[in-house]
């Protein structure tokens, strides 16, 4: 996994899941007994980034490693429920979908297995 789109990819989808958890604490504070927004008036905007950028790099990774469209949309509906992009990536990873694409001597891409 040398790529740095690849490389990318896994940190936004480990952030993305992190970012779940602070905004369901914040949700928590706000809606709970201390009755406080500042949780998710932090969070949320965070959240919001990060799930974009999850999404944007979802598309570069999926065009560079050739993913079908199913594998594509499985992706990008991973950062609807909570903790999901991990879970996404642990199965791409062990599925080879995270390759990093090479370019063979004859001009041609093709997939590097094992990174």
């Amino acid at each position: 996994m040398r790529d740095g789109w690849i490389r990318a990819f896994v940190w936004a989808a480990i952030a993305e899941a992190c970012s779940w958890a602070a905004l369901l604490a914040g949700m928590a504070v706000k809606y709970g007994p201390p009755r406080n927004e500042l949780g998710v008036q932090v969070f949320g905007p965070v959240h919001g980034a990060l799930f974009v950028a999850y999404g944007l790099l979802v598309l570069v990774v999926a065009r560079r490693c050739r993913w079908s469209l199913v594998q594509t949309g499985l992706a990008l509906a991973s950062a609807v429920p909570p903790f999901a992009t991990v879970v996404f990536e642990r199965w791409a990873r062990r599925r080879g979908l995270l390759a990093a694409p090479v370019t063979a001597p004859t001009g041609r891409t093709v997939t590097r297995v094992g990174g």
